[in-house]
């Protein structure tokens, strides 16, 4: 028994609506006014996609990161507040950010 069906049990004649619920699902990632950069690099010969520039908590960012990987299908890791990304994913990683809300910048190349 989770915790909403103790709350229904209490409360049997509360209504949910839908403005609880989308508040609770939009508090996942902090949006902010400033633009991603999303740049690239070669590192000891190969290259890396670098995203900098997120002002919110480094868990929410780390997080970022995980999916990011995870949609990727490749490596990579969170350091000193950037994400590093294995390989020239720029493209597809502006998308995914948009995709979620973000606004991008691609700087060189």
């Amino acid at each position: 028994m989770d915790l909403k069906d103790q709350l229904k049990n209490l409360f049997p004649d509360h209504e949910v609506s839908e403005s609880d619920s989308e508040e609770s699902q939009n508090d996942q990632l902090w949006m902010q006014e400033d633009p991603l950069i999303c740049k690239y690099e070669k590192r000891k010969g190969k290259p890396i996609t670098i995203i900098e520039g997120y002002t919110g908590a480094d868990s929410d960012f780390k997080q970022l990161a995980k999916e990011l990987k995870q949609w990727l299908g490749v490596g990579g890791s969170f350091k000193n507040e950037q994400i590093i990304i294995q390989g020239d994913f720029r493209d597809k990683i502006m998308k995914f950010l948009q995709e979620k809300g973000f606004k991008t910048k691609r700087v060189g190349g």
